[in-house]
């Protein structure tokens, strides 16, 4: 169930609201028009000297306090410094792309695995850019996998991605998580830079979440401006950025999980304005999404975490912590 602002706003407002949310639950929970005509994303062409490479792995034991990384393979333009310890014994980890983004034919593959026990947190050292594409480049693609092992829990927290006028990406990422596994997931997308909104060619925003045994979210979110104009009252109308958080824990009982739609229900609803719109909604086991629509990224933001901290809160018994981006 989408939770929208009514308050306050007038019948033509709430029906608009209404059909936003659908616009957009639409463009990320169905198979897009893409995979059945000529501007299906076509399979990447790998190219040795683009090809980037960062393997993971988290280890944690009784033997020693807190959560550890080993880097198993790097290779640039991705890269790792090191781990910052997190209370609770986590372990903070920035991703760096050497190259400041994510240029044209670009070929990256990510893969981080939690073993048992283990907490972690993952985040960019700044907004990911998508750079323009050239004349014959193949799509620029990122694959990601992310395993939680159980008891684990995981942090994925990027900055917003940013695609630039005449870029061309796939991202595709498949998170696994296993019995009492931990994910909180969140996405903010950009639609460019100030003096190019929805400029970019192809932005493709695959993601699947698997629990063990079934699939519990599915996400195909193919945009080409060009083709199919955001701007229509169909897709985002006056809205420019969108997010999505996804909140999970295996095996944690239903019911738990309706109070917490509930109880986030209420912040979406309270902060939820004309230039900013929130929902929640519950998964069909194990965690719930949260989604917004904006005109302002800065308000996504701002507002975005204030959900993972009560959400934390209500999950594990203790606040959130923003990654630091500076030490």
């Amino acid at each position: 169930m989408w939770v929208l602002p009514q308050a306050e706003r007038t019948a033509s407002q709430r029906e608009f609201s209404l059909f936003a949310w659908i616009a957009l639950a639409t463009m990320l929970h169905t198979e897009s028009e893409n995979q059945i005509n000529h501007t299906r994303p076509e399979p990447a062409q790998f190219r040795p000297d683009v090809r980037g490479a960062l393997h993971l792995r988290f280890t944690h034991s009784e033997a020693h306090t807190g959560t550890r990384l080993r880097v198993e393979q790097q290779r640039p333009p991705l890269r790792v410094i090191r781990a910052f310890p997190l209370p609770e014994g986590g372990a903070l980890v920035h991703l760096h792309n050497l190259s400041g983004g994510v240029l044209g034919g670009d070929q990256l593959e990510l893969h981080a695995t939690l073993e048992a026990g283990a907490y972690a947190q993952l985040t960019s050292t700044s907004a990911t850019r998508l750079y323009r594409s050239r004349p014959g480049d193949p799509l620029a693609r990122q694959n990601t996998l992310l395993r939680v092992g159980e008891h684990a829990l995981l942090e994925y927290l990027p900055d917003p991605l940013i695609p630039f006028a005449g870029s061309r990406y796939q991202q595709v990422t498949r998170i696994e998580l296993a019995q009492d596994a931990g994910l909180f997931y969140w996405e903010i997308v950009a639609p460019g830079r100030s003096e190019e909104h929805f400029a970019y060619q192809q932005l493709f925003l695959d993601l699947d979440i698997y629990a063990p045994e079934r699939l519990i979210a599915c996400e195909r979110s193919h945009l080409e401006p060009a083709l199919r104009p955001l701007t229509s009252s169909t897709r985002l109308g006056p809205y420019t950025h969108f997010c999505t958080f996804y909140i999970c824990r295996v095996d944690l009982d239903a019911s738990r999980w309706t109070q917490l739609e509930r109880e986030l229900a209420e912040m979406a609803q309270e902060i939820s304005s004309q230039e900013t719109l929130w929902g929640v909604s519950t998964l069909p086991a194990h965690g719930l999404v949260i989604r917004a629509l904006s005109k302002q990224g800065r308000t996504l933001q701002q507002q975005l975490p204030n959900f993972w901290y009560k959400a934390r809160t209500a999950l594990y018994g203790r606040s959130a912590t923003m990654p630091r981006k500076t030490y």
